[in-house]
């Protein structure tokens, strides 16, 4: 008998599973470092999105002209992965019709998704949302981009639960620099470091709560930025505490650097792997009932619940290993996730 598929055996067909994005969205709003970012990630695969800027890389009145630069970008053979998205200006922004109208008709098939800035609450998603839409029908685009929300307002926070749950959300991340200034320095600048950002409690419970969201509805939690981006020990740190403390499952890269530290500590360690390949194997071998596995000197019980623990484990190295992860042996890489 054929053993049966982990994602088939734990996961029923109707269960809400969170969209399986790379876990480093890398942010390039500057014409010669959009096209490095792609170059690079047509080098090392998908295991990263590129991000192009349309709200802080806009030049002031050239909003328009940099999203066709944008566009023609996404809908260019340097898109080799179909993982390259676009970040508006904000909703109230004068020109965002023409923005999005522009994105649409030139690349509109091949955006990955579109980030909205600035969202002070649900009423605001849905207003993008529409005229996203409109912009699709006006172009005969019979698809629904996704959206990837900036949690950075007040107002954002507050329905933090209604965003996440919001069926075209599919990433949520949290803006810090935003949300810092939003308090009108009642929040020190030591609050955006690398180290701050983690200490101070109006921070920590705006990222909290936008981590319980997303796990509550099935979408991608995603941790801002480390603007010391010549600290790679710093932003290591920090993207340790946002993936293994804070329950994040994607972080922003602002500098080419960033990319591979970010990656390698989403990734699982070797020996959690190895662990996770023991107990899916020995699980499968069993037909999913539960088994008494011996690690970490003692004798542990693991049912269906463990099981899938350490299968989401397995599909997040399969994710990472192209950029330094630890890699699943070939026949297993084969039988679980088809020839590379």
């Amino acid at each position: 008998m054929t053993a049966e598929h982990p994602r088939q055996a734990l996961f029923e067909p109707e269960e809400r599973v969170a969209c399986a994005l790379p876990v480093c969205d890398h942010y390039s709003g500057v014409e010669p470092r959009m096209r490095k970012s792609l170059a690079l990630q047509a080098e090392l695969g998908p295991v990263f999105d590129v991000t192009l800027d349309g709200e802080d890389g806009a030049p002031v009145g050239g909003e328009v002209e940099h999203a066709q630069l944008m566009a023609e970008l996404v809908d260019s053979a340097d898109n080799r992965w179909g993982r390259v998205g676009v970040r508006l200006p904000a909703l109230e922004h004068l020109r965002f019709d023409e923005v999005v109208d522009g994105l649409v008709q030139r690349a509109g098939a091949r955006l990955a998704y579109l980030a909205l800035p600035k969202l002070r609450g649900l009423a605001d998603l849905q207003r993008a949302a529409d005229k996203i839409d409109a912009a699709c029908r006006r172009h005969g685009l019979a698809r629904a981009i996704p959206l990837h929300g900036l949690v950075e307002t007040h107002g954002a926070l507050r329905e933090v639960q209604a965003l996440a749950a919001h069926p075209r959300v599919e990433s949520l991340s949290f803006g810090l620099m935003d949300f810092v200034s939003a308090h009108g320095g009642a929040i020190p600048a030591e609050a955006m470091s690398a180290a701050g950002q983690f200490d101070h409690p109006l921070v920590l419970r705006a990222k909290l709560e936008i981590a319980a969201a997303c796990h509550g509805h099935a979408k991608t939690p995603s941790h801002g930025v480390v603007t010391e981006f010549n600290d790679l020990a710093a932003l290591k740190a920090a993207a340790t505490q946002a993936c293994r403390r804070l329950g994040y499952t994607r972080m922003w890269s602002i500098h080419p650097a960033q990319i591979r530290p970010i990656v390698e500590a989403f990734a699982p360690s070797a020996q959690e792997l190895a662990l996770a390949i023991e107990l899916i194997g020995a699980a499968q071998a069993a037909r999913w009932a539960p088994i008494r596995h011996r690690h970490d000197g003692q004798d542990r019980l693991h049912d269906r619940a463990s099981y899938r623990y350490y299968w989401q484990l397995i599909e997040r190295a399969e994710r990472s290993a192209a950029a330094g992860g630890p890699a699943l042996p070939a026949n297993l890489r084969a039988a679980w996730f088809g020839p590379a």
